[in-house]
């Protein structure tokens, strides 16, 4: 192991061990370095990895703390990996989406509150209302995003919200090119939202997946 990879596993382990929590400031650096025995440079590079992944946040002029470790902080730098996708790399984001929104929107009917899904329902008339495609995206976006936080993992739904944006090129064009697109999105937000207000699991379920293999079916064959 590298001396940069054993600096972040002893940061690591502070962590995990509570000895560090999130929020909390790092001792000096050459304290911190003078105890766990290693260089200051190994240090700093070990603090610049795990600002990168956002493990820790590093304020020039007032020090380096650990950061909130909120999952939709952590995944962040998911999606600026996903975020350097080819066109057919889609598919695959497409492909990992059929598998966990549909969970998700199963989860939801038994989860949201009536508020939340009082909420959904106005998303699903923003999408009929919406002017134009971007604009149409940009609400079924949000109209995703509203379920995944109703099932109540923060984890799942940071996960689904850095999957989605990659597709949104990919939705609008099938939105502009495929005849009736627009028409079967605002069909089967009815469906989704009817399935989660009756609190039926496995009819939401069943409506998110044909809802998003809509789009992997069309790329397919555009592709």
């Amino acid at each position: 192991m590298g001396l940069t990879d054993s600096a972040i596993e002893h940061i690591k382990g502070m962590i995990v061990s509570g000895e560090l929590r999130p929020g909390d400031r790092l001792p000096r650096e050459a304290d911190l370095a003078d105890r766990l025995g290693l260089s200051r440079n190994s240090l700093r590079e070990a603090v610049r990895a795990l600002s990168l992944i956002r493990v820790l946040d590093v304020r020039h002029g007032d020090g380096t703390y650990v950061t909130s470790l909120q999952p939709e902080v952590l995944l962040e730098t998911l999606g600026f990996i996903v975020d350097f996708h080819r066109d057919d790399s889609v598919l695959h984001l497409l492909e990992v989406r059929r598998i966990l929104e549909p969970a998700a929107t199963a989860i939801a009917a038994q989860k949201m509150t009536d508020g939340q899904l009082a909420t959904l329902g106005t998303l699903a008339e923003s999408c009929t209302k919406a002017t134009d495609v971007n604009q149409l995206v940009a609400t079924d976006l949000e109209f995703h995003q509203h379920i995944a936080l109703g099932a109540g993992n923060p984890v799942l739904a940071s996960l689904i919200d850095s999957l989605s944006a990659p597709t949104l090129r990919a939705r609008v064009w099938r939105g502009l090119t495929e005849e009736g697109a627009v028409a079967r999105t605002h069909e089967q937000h009815r469906a989704i939202l009817q399935a989660l207000v009756a609190r039926d699991a496995e009819s939401a379920r069943a409506w998110a997946t044909v809802h998003i293999a809509g789009v992997e079916d069309w790329l397919r064959r555009a592709l």
